[in-house]
């Protein structure tokens, strides 16, 4: 019956049957493969209401056949309702592929789709779901909360903000935080508070002949930033002004006023050049850049970055977005280098899946800014707070983090010994578990190779020639070796 709700499980139909205290019958054998193939159940509640207590066994074997399957196309009414209605009425910006791929459930490191295919996913929802899908204890955070309080705006206070916060700060070179909903959000914040910091270190309000003849000679505060080739920090206008394609930008100039130098990444003389103007509030930077190609910044470059920041009185911001938060077995990416920043960005992975963004800071840029100068309604909610502050305690084990770096080890050493020989593969490279795969052509159908083939979930990055393997950090060494297999194998197809 149409009301007869289907939630998903994992347990076999005899299983499923015998819990809701219904023998299995011959018809609902018949059935198996489709309600146990595409991993459904029957909701108890929902069972009785329906039946009323009489003949159950009859409306399972109903609703089993209710299951509308277009035998034609070999895909539920699920997978096609959900593509048409996606093709009839979201935005298309996003360019997905018309496949029989639409995913209903995930559990650790796998995802599963309408057809009942198990996906194993190293994307993680790129580099999000760093404690995989419907981990126990995040499941309960939210929950436990979600009964409780989910938003009361930034005109009050919530413990879940407050702890936090604290937690962030503790853990890291800043002395305060604000909240915001998403990377691109993080970034456009930095961008704010940079601005901001230097227009009170130049004394350009304050100083009032200063001030007159800056006006004069039409100069300002500094008001540049500087990012680098192969940057990604997002999409709203800012974080795009400082994002490095072209073809993000251009339909949309012009972006934002007052500029940015796109400099070559790892070039200090060019951005000494460029601090020494004068002009610049701050540097843009990841220690390891994703989007970009899994590129990691040697050691001497932040620190030259530190060193000309310093000299200068630009702000140096790190972007973490991607990078941060464990993903590259430190807490935090430039933990590794020994190099501090005056700001530093982080999203992704912060609350494992719900929106989050943050911007931690050095108490002098705090300093310059004043109630009111930033706000954001739904950042920083206790619903949020309270699934961050569980990830953030799981991650930040040194334990946990003791893993990730040795099963990213783990992950580059065994690709390059199965890659190697492959031709088309060019090298392999990250930092914990950000790893990347160079091939010498596109590797778009590497992962759909992958996808098709192996049941495994890979992106790109780079110039659309970069492998990008962004696991949940909880990955097995069993799972490793089914990716490895799995790129291994399309690599070598695709050639």
């Amino acid at each position: 019956p149409p009301a007869l709700q289907l939630t998903s499980a994992r347990s076999p139909h005899k299983k499923m049957s015998v819990l809701h205290g219904i023998p299995p019958t011959s018809s609902m054998q018949r059935h198996s493969s489709i309600y146990h193939q595409r991993g459904y159940y029957y909701h108890q509640p929902s069972l009785q209401k329906v039946c009323g207590g009489r003949n159950p066994r009859a409306a399972v074997v109903g609703a089993c056949s209710a299951l509308a399957i277009d035998e034609a196309e070999g895909v539920t009414s699920t997978t096609k309702q959900s593509q048409d209605d996606e093709a009839q009425y979201v935005l298309q910006t996003y360019g997905r592929a018309r496949n029989d791929v639409v995913f209903v459930r995930g559990e650790g490191c796998h995802l599963v789709d309408a057809e009942g295919r198990r996906y194993l996913d190293m994307a993680a929802g790129i580099a999000v779901n760093v404690l995989g899908h419907s981990d126990p204890g995040w499941v309960k955070s939210v929950r436990d909360q979600a009964g409780e309080l989910c938003h009361v705006s930034n005109l009050y206070h919530t413990p879940q903000q407050a702890t936090l916060a604290r937690k962030l700060c503790e853990s890291s070179f800043a002395d305060r935080v604000f909240f915001c909903n998403s990377g691109a959000e993080a970034n456009e914040g930095a961008i704010k508070f940079a601005r901001k910091y230097a227009r009170l270190r130049t004394n350009f309000d304050a100083n009032w002949e200063q001030g007159l003849l800056d006006k004069i000679l039409r100069r300002g505060p500094p008001t540049k930033f500087v990012s680098f080739e192969r940057s990604f920090h997002g999409r709203t206008m800012g974080a795009l002004q400082l994002t490095y394609k072209k073809q993000y930008k251009t339909p949309f100039a012009p972006l934002m006023a007052g500029g940015t130098e796109s400099l070559p990444f790892g070039d200090l003389d060019a951005v000494a050049r460029t601090l020494r103007s004068g002009n610049v509030a701050g540097v843009f930077v990841e220690p390891v850049q994703g989007e970009g190609g899994v590129l990691a910044s040697d050691a001497a470059f932040l620190k030259g970055l530190r060193e000309l920041c310093d000299e200068t009185g630009a702000l140096l911001i790190f972007d973490e977005v991607q990078c941060g938060l464990g993903r590259c077995g430190a807490l935090w990416a430039h933990q590794t280098y020994d190099v501090e920043p005056d700001i530093l960005t982080t999203a992704k992975p912060l609350a494992g899946g719900l929106p989050i963004g943050a911007v931690l800071m050095k108490q002098k840029v705090a300093d310059a800014m004043s109630a009111g100068d930033h706000g954001s309604t739904f950042a920083g909610g206790p619903l949020v707070c309270a699934a961050a502050n569980y990830v953030f305690d799981t991650v930040s084990a040194p334990a946990f983090l003791s893993e990730v770096q040795r099963k990213g080890d783990a992950l580059q050493t065994k690709l390059r010994a199965k890659l190697e020989g492959i031709p088309g593969v060019v090298e392999v490279r990250g930092r914990g578990l950000l790893v990347g795969v160079q091939l010498d052509r596109p590797a778009g159908p590497v992962c759909e190779s992958m996808r098709t083939e192996s049941n495994v979930l890979a992106i790109t990055a780079g110039a659309g020639d970069v492998l990008r393997l962004v696991p949940p950090l909880i990955i097995s060494d069993a799972e490793i070796d089914t990716a490895v297999d799995a790129v291994a194998k399309a690599v070598t197809a695709t050639a």
